[in-house]
């Protein structure tokens, strides 16, 4: 029997929307997630970018050095911070609320036909899950400052931003805690699931806009998204090992060099920062 009414509204538009998802997840959010994954990664690689003022520096202290010159330059020197971080909270959270709607009225079929592309249809949703509440736990106590919920309180500080991250992996400038472990293996479940999420989710983009029509093109477009994805993964692991193995007061030392400061410096911000070494 036909609908009286007539269609909602959400469904006059469903293909939009559809559109209008798989963008939101490539434009700004699939492009911020490579950017941050790069800069990232740069704790173990960043001490080439250096060229000459690298010169002298071992691996380690040239990437805390590179790392905390770029997260100074986002910081401070990036034109319209806040228009871009307004941009991508929209987007995240359009993104957010209609994949969790798809994913409330959609239906897999893994218990019955174990095919790869039903396992993937399934863990794209799961992905998404933890992938929402990782961004809300990172946001949260990087960027809110909420240190409730970091190990031995640790506030982030962009002019510290290599030590801080490091102690908030650590749980203390002494070395790895047991709550210290638990984030740092919370940022490898989250940073997993958000890559392969992204990766995923470039494969079904190219088939919601018509792009990959035949079986042979989705194909071609998997290896790609796969070989995307891989190098991604490699970047957000890499990035989370190094922090985690990062030596907090080593990393104060180059943030205090940055900074024009004595190597030895402390920052001002909270009790549960590096202390001074002794001289």
């Amino acid at each position: 029997m036909s609908n009286p009414i007539g269609p909602s509204w959400y469904q006059r538009n469903y293909f939009l929307l559809r559109r209008l998802h798989s963008l939101t997840g490539i434009v700004p959010i699939g492009v911020f997630l490579i950017a941050h994954l790069v800069t990232n990664s740069s704790i173990l690689w960043g001490k080439f970018a250096l060229r000459g003022d690298g010169a002298g520096k071992s691996l380690i202290d040239g990437g805390v050095y590179y790392f905390a010159k770029e997260v100074t330059w986002i910081n401070e020197q990036v034109p319209h911070l806040l228009l871009i971080e307004i941009t991508l909270w929209v987007s995240i959270a359009f993104h957010s609320i209609l994949g969790v709607v798809y994913a409330m009225s959609g239906k897999s079929n893994t218990s019955r036909y174990a095919y790869q592309d039903n396992w993937r249809y399934t863990l794209q949703r799961v992905s998404g899950y933890v992938g929402i509440a990782f961004i809300f736990y990172h946001v949260a106590t990087l960027r809110w400052g909420w240190k409730f919920l970091v190990p031995g309180g640790t506030q982030w500080s962009h002019h510290y931003s290599a030590s801080t991250l490091a102690l908030a992996l650590r749980g203390s400038a002494e070395g790895m805690t047991t709550w210290g472990l638990l984030v740092s293996l919370f940022y490898m479940l989250g940073v997993t699931m958000l890559v392969f999420h992204f990766a995923n989710g470039l494969w079904t983009a190219a088939i919601t806009w018509g792009v990959t029509v035949s079986a042979n093109a989705q194909r071609r477009w998997g290896r790609v998204c796969t070989g995307i994805g891989a190098a991604l993964m490699l970047a957000g692991w890499s990035s989370v090992i190094g922090f985690a193995m990062l030596s907090p007061e080593a990393a104060r030392a180059q943030e205090n060099k940055l900074l024009g400061k004595s190597a030895h410096a402390v920052p001002e911000s909270s009790s549960s920062e590096v202390p001074a070494r002794p001289e």
